[in-house]
């Protein structure tokens, strides 16, 4: 019995040692990240329209971005209409507000399922190699072929038109990018000493691609994800422009921007307010993006 309290005390030290170097990791980062100012200025940002998302029906009654009211269409800004009103005499403020709720949840949730299936699929090619690799990137290459917008386009117009169908066709047309940027990573983790090691004390494939690869190949996966929010709320905004996303009356911005097309030269404020959100959230997430791989790339440590 007393024989092995100092192994569990040895365990247990270990262990608080392995959460303070992970914490200290963290801490550099986050002290890194903090000297880039358009990082900083792209994190505030996004706080504030992810805040706006969360607290959307306490901001602004979701009635007012669907209601219609003919005696005030095409009001330009005032006090009583922040962001003025469209044809059918909606307030612009409210539907830009649940409309960040949309748009922001189809940017993160495609990403989250794009990186988890592209993940897996990375993964297996990575690790495994051999015929495995070959049948999965042969298969991603065919998708690479074909534009992500316009693969996306086929399968919303064979699917039809609706917020669920559109998270498909977005994910299913980012997946390649995801596996091959996962796979390549895995191919340079791989190799070594530890991964040898943790083969030869008879650990599986699943804890060693999940406990030793993944956590060393998070970096590129992290600004990957990051960057790729933005460019999937440009492609949900730019199929619902097309008549192919979120349907009205739903406010998303950019069905926003279809609908306003046609007031352009009598009401172009209908065009600048959803143009801009679409434009500050991609550019953000993008800043984000280059402040976070410069804060985890190894070389720039100071």
């Amino acid at each position: 019995m007393m024989s092995n309290m100092p192994t569990a005390a040895a365990s247990a030290n270990t262990k608080k040692r392995k959460k303070s170097k992970k914490n200290s990791q963290v801490k550099e980062i986050w002290r890194r990240l903090k000297k880039n100012r358009s990082a900083m200025v792209g994190l505030v940002v996004l706080i504030i329209f992810a805040l706006a998302a969360i607290f959307a029906d306490f901001i602004v009654p979701y009635e007012k971005a669907i209601e219609q009211n003919g005696q005030i269409r095409l009001q330009p800004p005032s006090a009583d209409h922040w962001f003025g009103t469209d044809h059918f005499g909606r307030d612009t403020f409210a539907r830009i507000i649940h409309g960040s709720r949309i748009s922001l949840s189809i940017g993160f949730i495609s990403v989250f399922l794009s990186l988890i299936v592209g993940g897996l699929l990375g993964a297996a090619a990575g690790y495994y190699g051999g015929s495995i690799d070959n049948i999965i990137m042969r298969i991603m290459d065919v998708f690479m072929c074909i534009p992500a917008i316009l693969l996306a386009l086929a399968i919303v117009a064979a699917l039809g038109t609706s917020m669920q169908n559109l998270l498909i066709a977005i994910i299913i047309s980012n997946v390649p990018s995801f596996t091959r940027l996962i796979r390549s990573v895995i191919l340079t983790v791989v190799e070594n000493d530890f991964i040898e090691a943790a083969r030869s004390y008879g650990a599986k494939d699943m804890r060693i691609i999940l406990k030793y690869i993944l956590p060393n190949a998070m970096g590129p996966i992290i600004v990957q994800a990051t960057m790729g929010i933005a460019g999937m709320i440009l492609s949900a905004a730019g199929l619902s422009y097309l008549g192919m996303g979120v349907q009205p009356p739903d406010p998303e911005w950019g069905a926003m921007l279809s609908e306003a097309k046609d007031f352009m030269r009598t009401a172009p404020y209908l065009l600048y307010f959803p143009g801009f959100s679409i434009l500050i959230s991609a550019l953000c997430f993008n800043l984000l993006g280059d402040g976070l791989r410069d804060a985890l790339d190894p070389k720039l440590r100071d």
